[in-house]
């Protein structure tokens, strides 16, 4: 084991599997050279050469249309976002193309792709390079979306994406690129797409979240551990395909359940999760289901104080938790 950062473990991931298999290349604004603007491709172009190391023109339209052509003729591109908030030109070729063609050719076509989106706030970003995008993804059939916390879940998962058949988009907090810290194993492993983890057992009530949201809600837990409150904390990992029955289980055990991320609240992953328990699980509920997530406006304030007040954290989760274990 060794101790990495995410976007070390990141890094990692893409240069085994460019290591391993040939037909996997890089492709997205200044990953060439310069190594991407959060240096997740450095030393890359030395290595493997600028056919494999593509630099392309500002141009999200064309990173992912000339990538799902690629994938076609047999080669698995990874292709960067280099913010989440300059997807929208590309997504046509993502929801309209990629998330279709597999169930529109009856399973003739595969695409082989991964695009890598760096996504959320609590970078003083401002309106453009703070944006959370999972939602119109993950309403998408066709699509996997993945968010890991972790750089053993971000190294393991990315590496699993990439052998995947189907198009992915992968989801990496930026803040947690370098804040976040973790042991992974040397040498070859993947983790399985779509299964979440309980990253904390509990007893008395779940919260539920992912990415950067993940380790606010682990802090909380810590805190009112020391009140007696035993708080299961569950990582989901994998967006779409959601892991149902992970998330029921650990609902069956509380009876109580939280929602965090920070993303908008309506029509967030936050909605379907808790439709699903209140189908599945309604009978094991001993309170309402409960979301704390991002307000309903348009994009992350730049303001210090703004930003604060827009996102969840560690006070606001304990708070959340608290009242649910109350009831």
């Amino acid at each position: 084991m060794a101790v990495k950062s995410v976007i070390e473990a990141v890094r990692e991931a893409m240069r085994e599997e460019m290591q391993r298999d040939s037909r996997v290349f890089v492709m997205g604004e200044d990953v060439g050279r310069r190594g991407g603007v959060f240096l997740a491709t450095q030393g890359f172009l030395d290595e493997f050469g600028e056919s494999r190391v593509i630099d392309t023109p500002l141009a999200e339209a064309a990173i992912i249309g000339v990538a799902l052509g690629a994938a076609f003729r047999g080669l698995r591109p990874i292709s960067e976002i280099q913010f989440s908030d300059f997807v929208w030109p590309a997504a046509n070729q993502l929801i309209g193309e990629a998330g279709r063609l597999c169930y529109g050719s009856h399973g003739a076509l595969k695409v082989p792709l991964v695009v890598r989106i760096p996504y959320g706030g609590g970078i003083r970003g401002g309106l453009f390079h703070s944006q959370n995008i999972e939602a119109y993804f993950f309403h998408t059939p066709g699509l996997k979306v993945i968010a890991p916390s972790t750089p053993y879940d971000a190294k393991g998962l990315l590496k699993a994406a990439i052998r995947d058949d189907n198009p992915v988009i992968f989801l990496e907090h930026k803040k947690t690129y370098r804040l976040v810290r973790g042991e992974v194993p040397e040498g070859d492993f993947t983790v399985p797409i779509g299964k979440a983890e309980v990253k904390r057992p509990g007893r008395h009530v779940s919260v539920i979240s992912y990415g950067l949201m993940l380790h606010y809600c682990l802090e909380a837990a810590q805190l009112l551990a020391g009140e007696g409150i035993e708080v299961e904390v569950v990582d989901l990992r994998t967006l779409k395909p959601l892991d149902r029955a992970t998330v029921l289980e650990s609902v069956q055990k509380t009876g109580r359940l939280l929602i965090v991320h920070e993303d908008n609240i309506t029509g967030g992953v936050g909605a379907e999760v808790a439709a699903v328990v209140a189908d599945e699980a309604f009978g094991y509920l001993d309170a309402p289901i409960t979301r704390l997530c991002g307000p309903d406006v348009p994009t992350m304030p730049y303001a210090a104080t703004l930003e604060e007040a827009y996102l969840p954290n560690t006070a606001k989760i304990a708070a959340a938790l608290r009242k649910l274990a109350a009831y």
